[in-house]
Order: structure tokens, then C-alpha cells, then sequence
């Protein structure tokens, strides 16, 4: 009997990041399944009326030199993460998933300390059959 799990190493080409990383300087934020209204899609349907939209935001950031001193202004705030994607998508109507994404990964990149973004959407309500659909995308800062 063969056993299900495998030890081999992946053959493909991309590897995930890691977003904990100590011997990079690295710690991890996230914001995990933010469902907001957006109005979004290309379908006339989709125009009249937002639409449940889930977020997932996972950064790596650099660690400060100076310690955190149980400081809020000496991290990356995911409150304020999660407020500027209900900002942006409170601007208006966007056609593409893409886009959105591209936008959220902007968005957070503008922080200097993230020195990578995953940004995951799903549309909740679209296909009858599937639970969701969507688009991942990850984003690195290159001014780093």
C-alpha cells in the first residue's frame, strides 16, 4: 500500500512566498474572508446592484528595526487595510475581479514596510453550482 503523502519536491516553476519569515525579517498580516458589497462584473445584472464580494489579504512585512512597544503606530495596521479595500471599492462600479485585485495589491504595496501581497477575491453569488469565483493574484514591492 503506497502512502498518500508525499515528501517529493514540487516540479514547478513557481514557489509560493513565505510570509512568516525570521531569516528574512519577515512577519505576517492577514485579513481572512472580509465579505463587503461591491458593485463589480460586466453583466448588466451585475451593474444594478452590488454584490457580495470576499477578500482574503495576506502581507508579508518587513519587522521594524526600532520594537513594537505595544504600539499601534509601530506595525501594519489590518484595520486600516481592511478600511482602505472598503474605500476603494466604495468608489464605484469596477468591471473585472482583476482589477480589483491589482488595485488591493497597490494599495497595500504603498505601505513601505509590505514587502509582498496576496490578494484573493471572490465573487460569492455567481455560478448556481460553485460556492465562489475569483481570482488570486501576488504582488511584490519592488521600491524595496
Amino acid at each position: 500500500m503506497s502512502n498518500p503523502v508525499t515528501t517529493e519536491k514540487s516540479t514547478s516553476p513557481i514557489e509560493p512566498l513565505r510570509l512568516a519569515d525570521a531569516s528574512r525579517g519577515l512577519y505576517h498580516v492577514f485579513i481572512r474572508d472580509l465579505i463587503v458589497p461591491c458593485s463589480i462584473g460586466i453583466y448588466d445584472f451585475e451593474k444594478e446592484a452590488p454584490q457580495p464580494v470576499r477578500l482574503n489579504l495576506d502581507l508579508a512585512v518587513h519587522e521594524s528595526l526600532s520594537p513594537v512597544d505595544d504600539e499601534h503606530r509601530n506595525v501594519v495596521c489590518y484595520e486600516k487595510i481592511a478600511n482602505g479595500a472598503k474605500d476603494l471599492i466604495g468608489q464605484g462600479h469596477i468591471n473585472l475581479v482583476e482589477t480589483l485585485a491589482e488595485e488591493l495589491a497597490a494599495m497595500c504595496l504603498a505601505n513601505s514596510r509590505v514587502f509582498s501581497v496576496r490578494v484573493r477575491i471572490e465573487k460569492l453569488d455567481i455560478l448556481r453550482d460553485a460556492a465562489s469565483v475569483g481570482v488570486e493574484i501576488e504582488r511584490l514591492n519592488t521600491a524595496i
